[in-house]
C-alpha cells in the first residue's frame, strides 16, 4: 500500500480560553457534554486518526455539529489543533513557518467552498484564473490554462461573464475550475455541492468522479449527505460529536455497520443502488444453471435488470474480462435485507 497523501494523528482540538486543561479532562473521559457544561468548553475534535492514500477521494460525513468542517481547516491549517499531527506527504505541517504554510496553501492544496466564493467584480475567467494570477504569472499563461480547465468543466465560451450571470451550478463548475488551474496536488471539497439543486448535485457529483478517474488528485470531500458519500468515496470517515465512529471502504460499513448511530443513517438508504457485484461476490465457484455476465462495479440494481427478476439467473462476475466471483440471485436478494 502506498504511503499516505495525508496522516492525521492523534488529533484534538477544543474551543476555548484554557484548552490545555480542558483537553486533560477530555484525556481524561470527559465527553462533550459534561465538557461544556461543567468547563464551559467545547470539544470540536477527538482523538482523530486517519490515513488518506494518494489519488482517492475521502469522505468525511456526519451530521451538523460532528466535527467535520472542523477537520478539514485542520488539513490546511486554517484551524490549529489544541493537541496532534497532520502529516503532509510525510511532513508535519505543524512545523510549518507562515512562509511553509502560504506555499502549502498556494501550491499544494487547493479549495471548493459550499458557497461558490467567487469574485463579484471579476470575471468566470479571471475567477477561473485566481491561483495563477495571485502567483504574479503573466495573462500570456494565465489565460490559456484557466480557458482549458473552464472548457473541461462544460463552461466553454463562458469566460467573459461575471459570476452574477451564471447559475448556482455553473458558479460551481468555475470554482472546480479555479481548484484545478492552481495545479495542486490536494483538493479540499467542504460541502461543496449542498447548496445546489438535487439534479444539478448529480450532474456535479458525476462531473467530479469524471475528472478524478482522469486526473487522480487526493480528494478531502465534506458533506452530511450519505448517498453522496456512497457514490463518491473510496474511503468513508463517520464523525458523531467530534469523534470517529467508524471508517473504511463505503461497502463495508454499509455491510457491518458497528454503531447503533451508523445503523440509523444507513437504515433508509436504497441498498439496491449502492452494493455492487464485487462486494457481494464468491470467488472459486461454480454454479449451475444459467448465468449473466456482469462487471464487478456493477450495481445490484443493475443484477436484478439483467436478469429481468429472474429469480433462478446466477451471475459470473468479471474484471477486465476476467472472471473473479459469482453471485446468486438469492445472494442479491439478501444484501437487500437492511442490518436492523
Amino acid at each position: 500500500m502506498a504511503d499516505p497523501k495525508i496522516s492525521i494523528r492523534n488529533l484534538y482540538k477544543i474551543f476555548g480560553s484554557a484548552q490545555e486543561v480542558a483537553l486533560a479532562h477530555v484525556k481524561a473521559g470527559m465527553g462533550k457534554t459534561e465538557l461544556l457544561a461543567k468547563h464551559k468548553h467545547v470539544l470540536g475534535l477527538r482523538d482523530i486518526n486517519v490515513d488518506m492514500a494518494p489519488g482517492e477521494i475521502t469522505v468525511i460525513m456526519g451530521l451538523s455539529g460532528s466535527g467535520k468542517s472542523t477537520l478539514i481547516r485542520h488539513l490546511n491549517r486554517l484551524i490549529d489543533p489544541t493537541a496532534g499531527e497532520v502529516m503532509v506527504n510525510g511532513e508535519n505541517i505543524m512545523s510549518y513557518s507562515a512562509e511553509r504554510l502560504r506555499d502549502l496553501r498556494r501550491k499544494n492544496m487547493s479549495m471548493v467552498f459550499q458557497k461558490f466564493a467567487l469574485l463579484p467584480h471579476r470575471t468566470v475567467l479571471e475567477n477561473a484564473a485566481t491561483p495563477l494570477i495571485v502567483a504574479g504569472r503573466p495573462r500570456s499563461e494565465w489565460e490559456p490554462e484557466a480557458t482549458r480547465w473552464l472548457d473541461r468543466v462544460g463552461l466553454a465560451g463562458q469566460g467573459a461573464q461575471y459570476p452574477h450571470q451564471l447559475s448556482g451550478g455553473m458558479q460551481q463548475r468555475v470554482g472546480i475550475a479555479r481548484a484545478l488551474t492552481s495545479n495542486s496536488e490536494i483538493m479540499l471539497m467542504d460541502e461543496a455541492f449542498s447548496a445546489l439543486d438535487p439534479l444539478i448535485r448529480t450532474d456535479m457529483q458525476d462531473l467530479l468522479l469524471e475528472l478524478q478517474h482522469e486526473l487522480h488528485k487526493t480528494i478531502v470531500f465534506i458533506t452530511h449527505d450519505l448517498d453522496e458519500a456512497l457514490k463518491l468515496a473510496d474511503h468513508l470517515v463517520m464523525l458523531k460529536d467530534g469523534e470517529v465512529v467508524q471508517q473504511g471502504e463505503p461497502q463495508h460499513i454499509l455491510l457491518h455497520p458497528s454503531d447503533p448511530y451508523i445503523i440509523n443513517f444507513i437504515s433508509d438508504i436504497n441498498r439496491a443502488r449502492v452494493l455492487r457485484a464485487r462486494t457481494m461476490m464468491t470467488g472459486g465457484r461454480r454454479i449451475e444453471g444459467p448465468t449473466c455476465q456482469v462487471d464487478a462495479n456493477a450495481t445490484l440494481e443493475e443484477l436484478i435488470t439483467v436478469a429481468q427478476g429472474d429469480t433462478n439467473v446466477s451471475f459470473t462476475v468479471t474484471r477486465n474480462g476476467a472472471t473473479v466471483g459469482t453471485l446468486t440471485m438469492a445472494e442479491v436478494v439478501k444484501a437487500l435485507v437492511p442490518v436492523r
